[in-house]
């Protein structure tokens, strides 16, 4: 047993890696699964198909590595945060798709809560803000909106959770429902100071508290999966949402140390230690990771659209086959152009949160195409990235920040990361290994196994594979961020 398994169920696709004793890749397996837009601004997954897609590629990942169940020692899981299910206890049957982090049929309902008040509260128990993104106001929806679902849920007959719970439920066959810390704190449910699920949060919302999950640390015994799925069964030793995963995956232990994630959206973490900041600048404060009972503080920033805009560029546009198009589209657009676009396609998250607004474009000519496009593609996101960094050193007075580690897809576009480096005025520093949201997952369970070092040994192993270093003059960086905040700007509608 001398293998890992990490399942890393995300937005578009499920995947299942499989690390060996040395934290190394033995194999990949991933498959993508539909996303459903019932109506504008909805989102959704069916919850068959995260459940199957999980299942079938850690079936294949062992195949291919030539492994058998025997060789696993236990499981880690990381998944797309705040995705909302609900589920009967008695037969295991999803009452509605999964409500995904991105819809934002909620809005109403956040913004009912703020102008009553309640979003002080909300902040200082959760460390969140009232934003449709969270899946609190989603379960309320739910609740209110499909038949019968309230009353059964009263009678204790429904079970909430996000991805990581359903996976572990159907993964031990309804034996287990839990989650972890760091799942927990992105509900708008959890007290992240007091440790456990908040009866002030759930009665704002009017959820019944019997729905919820029990919370563990994110190295824990979650359970062990059904001996019939793999051919024995495994432990399930580690879970954290996934860019909490990311976090601990790029080693980002000791307070001031940065990491931003670019997958379907981007998120960019600061560990605080063993203190939760408040933001005064509309970053969420949130649960890094937790350990032998002792949360580790975090500030996050969340930009909703960040891979997602080279997703637009391929199908929405069709000016692209492939993401890695972007890169020399990037390098062949006219300097003399000044596009910007602001990718609200879903509103816009840090620091401005504003889930009403839309995406937008500035600077067209009669010249701009797809390589303007692209190019304005790539920027949004280093320009968002910088909003946030720009918010974290506004709160955070603790030192640090200086270095951003970089991860997720869009990290392998040099000319992207060079942008950030260049927006940002600081270095970014890429890993030699880029699965760090898998990694993270599967230091988490190695290490409870006791396959894996601890964090110590773990953080010495980190290795960097390039550093970008700033060349952008200081007045060109200032003078590209000014427009980028006027376009926002032209763009909110509060």
């Amino acid at each position: 047993m001398s293998h890992i398994l990490a399942i890393d169920q995300g937005t578009t696709s499920s995947r299942a890696i499989l690390f060996d004793d040395k934290m190394r890749i033995v194999a990949v397996a991933q498959e993508e699964f539909e996303q459903h837009y019932p109506a504008s601004g909805w989102v959704e997954h069916d919850p068959a198909d995260l459940w199957s897609t999980t299942a079938g590629t850690c079936r294949e990942v062992i195949e291919r590595a030539g492994l058998g169940a025997a060789d696993v020692a236990a499981i880690g899981i990381t998944n797309q945060r705040e995705t909302t299910l609900v589920w009967d206890r008695h037969t295991g049957q999803p009452i509605h798709n999964a409500i995904v982090w991105q819809d934002r049929r909620t809005a109403e309902t956040c913004r009912a809560l703020r102008e009553a008040g309640h979003e002080p509260t909300a902040t200082e128990r959760t460390g969140l803000l009232l934003d449709p993104y969270f899946s609190g106001t989603k379960l309320k929806w739910l609740l209110d909106n499909v038949d019968g679902a309230r009353a059964r849920a009263e009678a204790g007959d429904l079970l909430f959770g996000t991805v990581d719970t359903w996976l572990i439920w159907k993964l031990t066959g309804g034996a287990a429902h839990v989650t972890d810390a760091t799942n927990a704190a992105r509900t708008l449910l959890y007290d992240i100071r007091k440790g456990r699920w908040s009866a002030t949060m759930c009665a704002m919302l009017d959820i019944p508290m019997q729905m919820l999950p029990e919370v563990r640390d994110c190295a824990a015994d979650f359970g062990t999966t059904r001996g019939d799925l793999f051919g024995r069964a495994i432990p399930i030793l580690g879970v954290a949402g996934d860019q909490q995963a990311a976090t601990v995956g790029q080693a980002c232990f000791q307070p001031g140390m940065l990491k931003s994630t670019y997958g379907t959206g981007c998120f960019a973490l600061l560990n605080t230690g063993a203190d939760p900041v408040r933001s005064q600048n509309r970053l969420l404060t949130t649960i890094a990771y937790q350990l032998d009972g002792t949360p580790c503080y975090a500030l996050e920033g969340s930009i909703f659209v960040a891979g997602a805009v080279v997703q637009w560029l391929r199908d929405g546009l069709r000016i692209i086959r492939e993401a890695k198009e972007t890169q020399p589209l990037a390098e062949a657009a006219d300097d003399g152009q000044k596009v910007i676009l602001v990718p609200a396609f879903t509103g816009l998250g840090a620091p401005y949160w504003d889930a009403e607004c839309r995406g937008a474009i500035f600077g067209l000519t009669r010249n701009s195409g797809p390589a303007e496009f692209a190019r304005a593609a790539l920027q949004s996101v280093g320009f968002q990235t910088r909003d946030l960094l720009e918010a974290m050193t506004a709160d955070w007075a603790g030192g640090g920040g200086e270095v951003l580690r970089v991860d997720g897809g869009m990290s392998a576009n040099d000319w992207a990361m060079q942008f950030l480096s260049d927006i940002i005025g600081a270095p970014v520093d890429r890993p030699a290994v880029l699965e760090t949201t898998a990694m993270g997952a599967a230091w988490l369970a190695g290490m409870r196994a006791g396959l894996y070092p601890g964090m110590e040994g773990f953080a010495g192993g980190w290795a960097l594979e390039r550093r970008f270093e700033p060349s952008l003059p200081p007045a060109a960086r200032e003078s590209q961020y000014a427009a980028w905040k006027d376009a926002v700007a032209r763009t909110l509608t509060r």
